[in-house]
């Protein structure tokens, strides 16, 4: 007795219970139900009274039980199956050996229902994470957890599914979360619904390594079992608009009046969308299918002279290009070959006039057109807008160039970075490379109160004449961040540098959440950080921001 109250003391391992004078708990299965017995099953040498442990399902688990042959519970999550006896099961548990000594009937009772309790708090979810699978509609609306024992079979069940790669510890997981909760019952109501699943990466390592998991939240996308990495909005209502989109038909097909308007309608305002009258999907299928992230495409066939003069086109084939925040439409005739198309189709990205934020820096980047740039004090006063229509009508005529405006009140970094800090008059207009470099056209850089329209064409004139200027833009660092907008390479050394910061804050602040590796939310919050609220800036949300 003296020997097992000096092993009373916690083993590492996993090891049978050790009882009153070494009786073991046993599990014999009655029915559907499972009943603990001490002692000796076989031979009916009960200890005690059985306990009948309905929970017990919660229980079986491939690292924890090994099931008898009879046992009639699913063992797919089952790695091994050894039997002690004939409808028994042998309980493995790492707890303290209880010391031999005479105790009631009762305590043993409690003695075995506490450490299946404790076991059951310890282990992964994946039995009523499998339950909830099995019940599970691509129609419910609610996010669904999984593990590594059922993640595979969600995928290969749902055409569409974002699933949330999260640490409990991570700061960035539980803000992410209530937009995922908000978005879910959208998505589920789509005609190809999305579903949206959480997986705790940090708890099942093998999903990690298998879904190459380097930083907490990483969202993928899982397009019938295809992932792709989720670079797109996260706020609730950009993330639905963005997998509205995503989820479409590359090209849709439209057979009336009464489709054309409600496409148009239902595509909302937040990317451009092209119209192909008179044209066969077959024309736009491979524009459609490199630029779906960017625009709705669709042909119609069948359409009335009422479309025709609500889209200002007055013969077919036509390609009508429609910015609807902006109220624009461009009109294209032809030649319909794919590189002409794919000029007036990546031109139409953009309004005729862009207004300069961090959001459209990003589209202004992957366009290799220079930018003709005017800076104003306040781009939302009545003299500004006045510009902004002449300047529209420029932007029209000159589609070799790209036209956006800024106001210092508005970004004043990015403006002083071209100069405007210095004593020069504004309205001004320079010619930007998008890069380091801008230039200034002699004796024609700023733009007077009257006669606006001859002043900009004077102004284009000398640009294209080589009347110009070259200059640097002023900050540095400034277009250090623009750069990194659209040069892959250099996003590493920015996550680098967050993560060396919120490092030095874990230390020096205790009450921090620890970091793991990568902050992937901060570097794309980062890039696309302009207010939430609505306003009339282009909001392009491609999901390579």
């Amino acid at each position: 007795m003296e020997k097992n109250r000096r092993d009373g003391r916690r083993r590492t391992g996993w090891r049978f219970i050790a009882l009153i004078a070494g009786e073991e708990a046993r599990v014999q299965t009655v029915g559907r139900d499972y009943v603990v017995f001490l002692g000796d099953v076989e031979s009916g040498s009960i200890s005690g009274p059985p306990l009948k442990f309905n929970l017990f399902s919660y229980f079986l688990h491939e690292t924890t039980l090994t099931p008898a042959k009879t046992v009639s519970a699913p063992v797919q999550f089952y790695k091994e199956i050894q039997a002690e006896e004939e409808g028994t099961l042998q309980l493995r548990l790492d707890m303290m050996i209880i010391s031999s000594h005479t105790a009631p009937a009762r305590s043993l009772v409690a003695v075995i229902l506490l450490s299946l309790l404790l076991q059951i708090s310890e282990l992964p979810s994946s039995c009523s994470a499998s339950s909830s699978l099995e019940n599970f509609s691509a129609r419910d609306g609610t996010v669904l957890e999984l593990d590594e024992s059922n993640l595979d079979k969600a995928i290969a069940s749902f055409d569409y599914i974002l699933v949330d790669f999260y640490a409990p510890w991570c700061g960035h997981c539980k803000r992410l979360l209530p937009e995922l909760n908000a978005a879910a019952p959208v998505l589920a109501g789509f005609k190809e619904p999305v579903v949206i699943a959480k997986v705790d990466a940090d708890k099942y390592n093998r999903v990690t390594s298998k879904y190459d998991i380097d930083a907490f939240p990483t969202i993928k996308l899982f397009m019938h079992g295809v992932p792709v990495e989720y670079k797109g909005p996260r706020k609730a209502d950009l993330l639905i608009r963005f997998m509205k989109k995503l989820t479409a038909p590359d090209v849709s097909t439209l057979d009336s009046d009464i489709a054309i308007t409600e496409y148009y309608e239902t595509a909302g305002t937040h990317f451009p969308i092209f119209f192909g009258f008179g044209l066969d999907e077959s024309v736009l299928a491979n524009i459609a299918r490199k630029y779906k992230k960017k625009a709705w495409f669709s042909v119609a066939k069948d359409f009335s002279e009422d479309i025709m003069i609500s889209y200002d086109f007055d013969k077919v084939p036509a390609l009508v290009a429609i910015q609807p925040s902006y109220n624009e439409k461009n009109i294209f005739y032809g030649p319909f070959e794919e590189n002409f198309l794919e000029d007036f189709v990546k031109q139409n990205f953009l309004p005729l006039t862009v207004p300069i934020n961090s959001d459209t820096l990003n589209l202004l980047k992957d366009d290799d057109r220079k930018i003709v740039l005017t800076i104003m004090e306040d781009e939302t006063d009545d003299e500004s807008q006045k510009l902004v229509k002449v300047l529209k009508a420029a932007a029209s005529a000159n589609r070799d160039l790209v036209f956006a405006y800024v106001g210092v009140k508005q970004f004043e970094n990015f403006a002083e970075s071209f100069g405007s800090a210095e004593k020069t008059e504004l309205p001004k207009m320079v010619v930007w490379d998008g890069n380091e470099e801008y230039f200034i056209v002699t004796d024609s850089e700023i733009i007077h109160g009257e006669d606006q329209g001859t002043q900009i064409t004077k102004f284009l004139e000398g640009y294209r004449e080589g009347r110009t200027i070259q200059k640097k833009i002023n900050d540095r660092s400034f277009t250090g961040y623009i750069k990194s907008l659209s040069i892959g390479g250099k996003i590493a050394y920015i996550l680098i540098l967050l993560v060396i910061i919120m490092m030095i804050v874990h230390n020096f602040c205790m009450d921090n959440e620890p970091l793991r590796v990568g902050t992937r939310d901060q570097a794309n919050q980062g890039i696309s950080s302009s207010s939430e609220h609505e306003r009339r800036d282009y909001r392009p949300e491609d999901k390579e921001d």
